[in-house]
């Protein structure tokens, strides 16, 4: 029986894909895995049980990325399960921060009496605003969700530049044709609108800045769905003020720039969609169960990819340090049980490296033995179809 805590309001369709081997629910404890989506995990007292967090979405600010790494523990994200949700809140902003027409609504809301229509007619003028078509976007990260904005503005008309230094081969199969690659310098000279879909590290903190928004257009529409702090606020608020920055458009907001003039604040909204938290749940339940009864690795934010379909009966999962001759360590462990090593694959990253080895000779304690091994974090044993 494997033990899911669940926190946060975990989508119910994902959940139903655990079977009745599984025990989930928010008073679960000595949990093997956590699911969680926003709720802050970094003063949380994993116990010694847990082996995986995953979190439902692509962020995971909220979660002890390496502390977790020491531990062994295996932390996934769900990339991609909510790019759809994500592209059309920015559309949605796009055409916000160029129509004015949350001060239009305002405006015809607030209009009373019988020359109601006229004044309409009288005051519409103070919100024109320019048209999407024919204007440049730039798109400052190409992931799941990157590549889907940049789609999704080529068909409304926009000629839209995309830089990504690390565009995966994947997400360049899936970005239209019409997409230019520009660098970043392109981008903020050139762009009308821009963009970020990026994480945040310390390469991309902050870069919003008094520096960067100096170089851009006069008037250019600015706009973070991604993380809050990739912009300084203050060089935001500077920039809108003197009108280098026509709007600023967030999904991250505080009480100032709620408060600004030509600055447009949603709260938190972009996976805010019972679509994309279904396949956030599906996708992270999916990730545990693999990992939890095969040891297969995908997704993961602090360990690497290793996935290798059953080929035997039994398979031992090892998490540890990437040092030289320890490879061979695990497979003189397996000799002195007389036990032979069907298939093995081993992949590093970040100073830890993850191992598997399949066998079809039974010996349990197996890992007991691996995890006597200098350098050697856990080891697990799993049998194949246990259920």
């Amino acid at each position: 029986m494997y033990r899911i805590k669940t926190i946060n309001d975990i989508s119910q369709k994902g959940l139903d894909n655990f079977g009745d081997e599984y025990e989930v629910g928010p008073n679960v404890e000595n949990e093997d895995a956590i699911l969680v989506r926003s709720a802050k995990l970094h003063n949380y007292d994993f116990p010694k049980s847990i082996k995986a967090v995953a979190r439902c979405g692509a962020g995971v600010n909220n979660i002890p990325i390496d502390e977790l790494r020491s531990k062994g523990i295996v932390v996934f994200n769900t990339p991609g399960a909510n790019a759809n949700a994500v592209k059309e809140l920015v559309i949605c902003g796009m055409l916000l921060g160029s129509r004015r027409i949350l001060e239009g609504i305002a405006f015809a809301k607030d209009l009373t009496g019988d020359d109601y229509t006229k004044r309409v007619e009288q005051g519409k003028n103070a919100f024109v605003g320019p048209e999407l078509d024919g204007k440049k976007l730039g798109v400052i990260g190409l992931g799941a969700i990157g590549v889907e904005v940049a789609n999704a503005a080529t068909k409304l008309g926009m000629h839209v530049y995309g830089y990504d230094p690390y565009m995966s081969v994947t997400a360049a199969w899936g970005l239209s044709k019409w997409v230019h690659r520009a660098t970043l310098d392109q981008i903020f000279k050139e762009c009308d609108y821009i963009t970020a879909h990026v994480p945040l590290n310390d390469e991309t903190k902050n870069m919003f800045n008094t520096k960067t928004i100096a170089t851009m257009k006069d008037g250019v529409v600015l706009l973070n769905f991604a993380r809050d702090e990739l912009v300084d606020e203050d060089a935001i608020l500077e920039g809108v003020h003197s009108g280098k920055i026509a709007r600023y458009v967030t999904d991250f907001g505080s009480e100032v720039l709620a408060h600004t003039r030509n600055v447009i604040v949603f709260p938190h909204l972009g996976a805010s969609t019972p679509e994309s938290e279904d396949n956030c749940a599906t996708m992270a339940v999916e990730e545990i169960k693999d990992y939890l009864e095969n040891g297969n690795i995908v997704n993961s934010v602090n360990f690497p990819r290793v996935y290798e379909p059953r080929v035997s009966n039994y398979r031992v999962c090892v998490i540890h340090v990437n040092q030289p001759g320890i490879l061979s360590q695990f497979t003189a462990a397996f000799g002195h049980k007389g036990m032979n090593i069907d298939n093995m694959l081993s992949r590093h990253r970040g100073g830890f490296a993850y191992t598997m080895i399949d066998t079809n000779d039974l010996s349990e304690d197996i890992t007991k033995e691996i995890e006597s091994i200098e350098g050697v974090v856990n080891a697990r044993f799993i049998q194949k179809a246990v259920f």
